[in-house]
């Protein structure tokens, strides 16, 4: 079920049968690069196991896809696990490096933001891996996020500090009405 069409892209739920492409994706987000702190890529039964617990619970999982290849994948997770923090989501966005740079990334945010808003959250926070990583903070400002605060020196990998930049974002009526 095609949710969005966006240029070249078509925007789903993710499935059991895009966990191989997601692993590869992710995979080389943690092997070379900065976004997760993660130091080893999992295996494609733990991220099985990942995608299980956030579908499973009501959370928004959406894959891109060109041609019938899947270029990205984003999803929102718990921000915190008290039930306090019930009304905020945590993003995530990884795109196939070959596709880095062609609106993947927005494409997958903004069905996210749209998908989170139906299923009634009212926030939603990005914590960006490293302080240099302009194009996912660019990525985020286009779509209406906000810059709340950066954590120096928070994690360390690749042989150097790292920093996580925190962004957030009013979905729906935020804390206009109560939940």
């Amino acid at each position: 079920m095609v949710i969005a069409t966006i240029g070249e892209c078509e925007l789903r739920p993710g499935e059991q049968k895009d966990i191989a492409a997601i692993t590869a994706i992710y995979g080389d987000a943690v092997r070379h690069g900065c976004a997760s702190f993660e130091l080893d890529p999992p295996d494609e039964k733990e991220m099985a196991a990942r995608f299980e617990t956030l579908v499973g619970s009501g959370f928004p999982y959406l894959v891109a896809e060109i041609a019938g290849e899947i270029v990205g994948y984003a999803y929102a997770g718990s921000y915190r696990p008290r039930p306090a923090y019930g009304a905020t989501v945590e993003n995530s966005v990884y795109v196939d490096p070959r596709r880095q740079g062609r609106g993947v990334g927005r494409a997958l945010l903004a069905g996210l933001i749209a998908e989170a808003e139906v299923r009634g959250f009212r926030q939603m926070v990005a914590v960006i891996g490293d302080s240099s990583n302009l194009s996912s903070i660019r990525l985020h400002e286009g779509q209406g996020f906000a810059h709340v605060g950066t954590l120096r020196s928070v994690g360390w990998k690749h042989g150097r500090w790292l920093d996580t930049v925190l962004m957030q974002r009013v979905l729906g009526p935020g804390d206009r009405t109560p939940r």
